[in-house]
């Protein structure tokens, strides 16, 4: 049967779509006589960034009403919690040791044997003194100072431990009475309980808070609300022109290929292009990356602030292939990456919505050692050929054939993606791009995701290198 579709000619001189057809679905060949398989006639699937990891909030449309940000507060409301929080650590071990002192003679008689007469082995007055210790340090540094790291809990915390451990098997406070136990126990519980706050309450909705109330402030001001709005600089990244693969309405005027029909159709089309936008910003700001790490192929890792979407990972590589190789393998191919991908279990296409839009299911292996479980997500997905680069750009969205399962813990990958850009001078050559936006979800410290992040994009390269050299070697 005889079937029509959309060729877009790649060639430099070809900037038009024709409609060929053919008798048999295409296949596309890679060099060396690789055969893909069959493609369906429209630009395939793109290669998930959920094999990775991202923090991030949902992207806002452009179409939402932006709303001025009022007066920002002095000290947030979690952070007071956690100050009132302090404030009760110390009030409570007072407390016990009130009671503690009136168990067996008068409060003076006590105060004179535990205080005066200080001892280590039989006095509860040293852990008294370190809940003030706690709430001097924490309230200094948290409400005073108002700092935004916590090394200042992480000393308050190794000292309280370390010392009630030694007081525990040095003292004879077990033999007295039950608040042998009760003091000792409680002054650890509450100085863990503090550290749980901080790291997972108040320093990650504070820097939360601080990315949205940046974004509202600059999309409230007079500027062009576009994110880092600047030109590149000649010679550090190519800023990719429009994309050669035609509009919603080009499609539907011409009834060519695979187009949107259904309104939740249209909205992954739409969330697709945000998420593409969003990349092409990323790229435009290298003058802005902030470098991280590098290994010892060359590969460099950057962060970059983005508005709405937090931190995001910029993964930098050359390639010593031609682009329509990493292209093919790593844009066209989603399907078959977990045959040579250790960091991705599985990834199946769940809709092709249109000729540049596709739904994809992913699930990334653990990391950190198997401290960082398995995840899946569900991430809409656009390609794009951009002249002398290939774009292909994603972010999380929802999908009836995937809802979230007990096994997984599923996570939330803002906009990101995979650029294979060309060399101008010499074909054989590209330099890779990955953007990596993603919030693994969970109970997960900030800093061990982080330093995840950045270890399973060396690691995707390590396998990408391999899989080249494996196919070259097939020749």
């Amino acid at each position: 049967m005889v079937e029509v579709v959309r060729k877009c000619l790649f060639g430099p001189e070809c900037q038009n779509i024709q409609e060929i057809k053919v008798d048999r679905p295409l296949s596309v060949g890679m060099p060396g006589g690789v055969d893909y398989g069959e493609f369906g006639g429209s630009l395939p699937a793109i290669a998930s960034l959920n094999a990775s990891y991202s923090t991030t909030v949902s992207l806002p449309s452009s179409h939402y009403l932006v709303v001025p940000p009022g007066e920002k507060k002095v000290i947030s409301d979690v952070r007071r919690t956690f100050c009132l929080f302090v404030t009760f650590d110390l009030l409570f071990i007072s407390l016990l040791w009130i009671i503690e002192l009136n168990i067996q003679n008068s409060i003076w008689q006590s105060l004179e044997l535990e205080v005066i007469k200080y001892s280590f082995r039989s006095s509860f007055f040293d852990i008294f003194l370190l809940a003030w210790f706690r709430f001097l340090c924490l309230q200094l540094g948290y409400a005073a100072l108002r700092l935004r790291h916590w090394w200042v809990i992480a000393i308050t915390t190794l000292v309280t431990s370390s010392f009630l451990v030694a007081k525990v098997i040095l003292s004879n406070l077990l033999s007295q009475n039950a608040f042998g136990y009760v003091l000792p126990i409680t002054s650890f519980v509450v100085a863990w309980l503090e550290t749980w706050f901080l790291d997972f309450k108040v320093l990650s909705i504070e820097a939360g808070d601080e990315r949205a109330y940046l974004a509202a402030v600059n999309a409230a001001s007079e500027r062009a609300p576009m994110i880092y709005p600047r030109a590149v600089s000649e010679g550090q990244f190519y800023s990719p022109p429009e994309s050669l693969a035609g509009s919603e309405e080009d499609l539907d005027e011409e009834g060519l290929g695979r187009k949107a029909v259904s309104p939740q159709e249209k909205a992954l089309v739409r969330q697709g292009k945000e998420a593409m936008a969003v990349v092409e910003q990323i790229l435009a700001q290298e003058e802005n990356w902030k470098f991280e790490k590098n290994n010892d192929m060359g590969d460099s890792v950057y962060t970059l602030e983005i508005p709405f979407h937090g931190k995001t990972f910029i993964l930098k590589a050359f390639m010593q292939c031609p682009a329509e190789l990493v292209y093919q393998e790593v844009i066209l191919q989603p399907e078959k990456m977990a045959q040579w991908n250790r960091t991705v279990s599985g990834c199946q296409i769940l809709q092709r919505v249109d000729d540049n839009t596709l739904v994809s299911y992913d699930i990334a292996s653990g990391a950190a050692g198997g401290v960082v479980s398995a995840r899946d997500f569900v991430n809409v997905r656009r390609v794009e050929r951009k002249r002398d680069c290939y774009v292909s750009a994603g972010m999380a969205t929802d999908h009836d054939a995937k809802p979230p399962h007990s096994r997984y813990v599923r996570g939330e990958n803002g906009p990101g993606g995979f650029v294979v850009l060309k060399s101008s001078s010499n074909p054989s050559v590209c330099t890779f791009i990955w953007v990596l936006n993603t919030d693994l979800k969970g109970r997960l410290p900030r800093y061990l995701i982080h330093q995840s992040l950045a270890a399973t994009m060396f690691e995707f390269m390590a396998h990408l290198r391999q899989r080249i050299r494996d196919l070259r070697s097939t020749r």
